[in-house]
């Protein structure tokens, strides 16, 4: 499978079960550039890094490190995530022609992408991941509720609330239960997790239990109209 990632590490704390129970999946982080030197964030200094092209530079080796830990193998994009790039974001069609080129070249069959809560880059990459998934809809697409936003209320139902009103159902993703591979997965998911040392600084001890709640996936299609 084909993981849609904004930032690096969402899609290890958000799916890193699946990517486990998956092995040779790929997964592109969106906002994976570097700005220069200069640049200077209370949330890279909250990590343990003296600037934003420190902190990226390392953050980029951290998601290698984890996504070997499930298998899987990185794609980083060189878009800045909104921190670093303030009004001059990428936009929406800019996001999904640069997934669009990912999704061709990978020609894997299903694709992951985030349900799109709370943040502003996570809600940007999900709409660009709808964008690229409509110029293909053979792929088969789920989309993995993001962790630590996820827990926030209502914010689950207002976006299942938004996709059906935009034509799109989305229903559970529910798989047989296989409790050794589970065990197997949550332990490979549990190491990858620790791979990302500096984001876990900023966190705290307590900051991020959410991860290690079970995952949610939803399957997404369009609504069928038949006559």
């Amino acid at each position: 499978m084909l993981v849609i990632s904004p930032h690096l590490d969402d899609a290890v704390f958000s799916c890193g079960a699946a990517l486990a129970a998956s092995p040779g999946a790929v997964v592109c982080t969106v906002f994976a550039g570097a700005p220069g030197e200069a640049v200077v964030t209370d949330w890279d200094t909250q990590c343990g890094f003296a600037n934003a092209h420190q902190a990226m530079h390392e953050r980029r080796a951290e998601d290698a490190a984890a996504l070997v830990a499930l298998g899987a193998r990185p794609v980083h994009l060189n878009l800045l995530d909104s921190q670093y790039a303030g009004d001059a974001s990428a936009s929406p069609e800019e996001i999904a022609s640069a997934l669009a080129g990912v999704i061709r070249a990978k020609a894997l069959p299903t694709l992951y992408i985030p349900l799109g809560l709370f943040h502003s880059d996570h809600r940007l990459v999900h709409d660009a991941c709808r964008e690229a998934w409509r110029a293909d809809p053979a792929l088969t697409c789920i989309a993995y509720e993001d962790a630590l936003y996820r827990r926030m209320n209502g914010l689950v139902q207002s976006r299942l609330a938004e996709l059906a009103q935009d034509g799109i159902t989305a229903t559970p993703v529910s798989e047989r239960i296989d409790t050794n591979a589970l065990a197997r997965n949550l332990a490979a998911k549990q190491r990858a997790v620790s791979r990302y040392a500096s984001q876990l600084r900023a966190f705290g001890p307590n900051g991020y239990d959410d991860v290690f709640a079970p995952e949610r996936c939803w399957t997404l299609q369009p609504v069928r109209h038949d006559r």
